[in-house]
């Protein structure tokens, strides 16, 4: 794998504060690769099938227990079969006692040995969330980022078509600025994706006739936000009269973006239509959708109930 996917385990043993122990002679090149971390509980036994060696390893009280139970020959067998695996690191949790073994095998195979005072549950967690955070699937989108009444609203559209516009405007209706022309857009689970803006552009957006500005020094810091989760994304396009646009609004369309289904919406555009306001429309609608409530649908069932009664009579 080349060694610019991943993240360095240098990184992640500063982030979470781990005690070096023993350090490889990779460890300033070492890159984790896969979010899952695994205690060996099964493999201290000498059961490898299914093992993957490309996840951090912790070993916490219970399996420290373990191995106390085995003299020290045995005990020096066992980690150095964990070592010769390949895995990127071993995690002693929970500030249990380092084995004289472990060290002396880990320096043996090279292998860089580490330890915490977190109890092995914390670590855990903190360890997933960072390289969670690290190895999520990542794309760049064309489009503006906004947050309107706490929605996450991606716009997209042709180019120069007004989204920047529609964003100073809501901008200026107290709403907040994530990112303009580009989106990073992360997916954090599978159903969760979260955009933010490239470090380089970040706060800025780009007004055709006026300019780059800084939305957080003319609009104060409230008005702009680092990352917000996508929850709809709003397709803006050039009125066409021959096009058959949805009027009630029980037209459910979704796009994929790595992998998972957002609600996705088509707001055609042309003089006189106040764009920031239906933007808003548009992000309280959706809430509403997804607290339970759709309004075109009770609309759909009342007019449906209308017909039905006059049929009956």
């Amino acid at each position: 794998m080349a060694e610019s996917t991943g993240m360095k385990l240098k990184d992640l043993v500063e982030e979470i504060g781990l005690q070096i122990e023993n350090r490889s002679s990779d460890y300033e090149r070492k890159r984790i690769t896969t979010q899952v971390i695994n205690r060996p509980g099964l493999q201290l036994t000498g059961f490898y099938d299914y093992f993957d060696s490309d996840r951090i390893q912790i070993i916490g009280v219970a399996e420290t227990a373990y191995l106390n139970q085995f003299t020290s020959e045995k005990r020096l067998e066992i980690f150095e079969k964990l070592f010769e695996s390949g895995i990127p690191a071993l995690i002693i949790a929970h500030d249990s006692e380092l084995m004289p073994e472990c060290l002396e095998a880990a320096k043996k195979h090279d292998m860089t040995l580490l330890k915490s005072p977190k109890e092995t549950s914390e670590l855990i967690v903190n360890a997933i969330s960072k390289l969670k955070d690290v190895l999520a699937p990542t794309i760049t989108r064309h489009g503006v980022f906004v947050e309107i009444y706490g929605e996450g609203l991606l716009i997209v559209g042709d180019s120069g078509i007004g989204k920047s516009e529609a964003a100073i405007e809501l901008i200026k209706r107290g709403h907040r600025l994530i990112s303009d022309d580009a989106v990073d857009i992360k997916r954090v689970d599978s159903t969760t994706l979260m955009g933010s803006a490239p470090e380089l552009i970040r706060n800025y957006i780009e007004l055709r006739g006026i300019g780059v500005i800084d939305v957080r020094r003319i609009f104060g810091m409230g008005s702009v936000k680092w990352a917000e989760k996508i929850d709809l994304i709003v397709q803006l396009e050039t009125w066409k009269p021959e096009t058959q646009y949805d009027r009630i609004g029980n037209e459910y369309k979704y796009m994929d973006i790595l992998g998972v289904k957002v609600p996705y919406i088509t707001v055609p555009i042309q003089p006189g239509r106040n764009l920031a306001v239906i933007l808003e429309v548009a992000a309280m609608n959706n809430r509403q959708k997804r607290q339970g409530y759709d309004s075109a649908k009770e609309f759909t069932d009342r007019i449906d109930h209308y017909f039905d009664s006059l049929s009956e009579n």
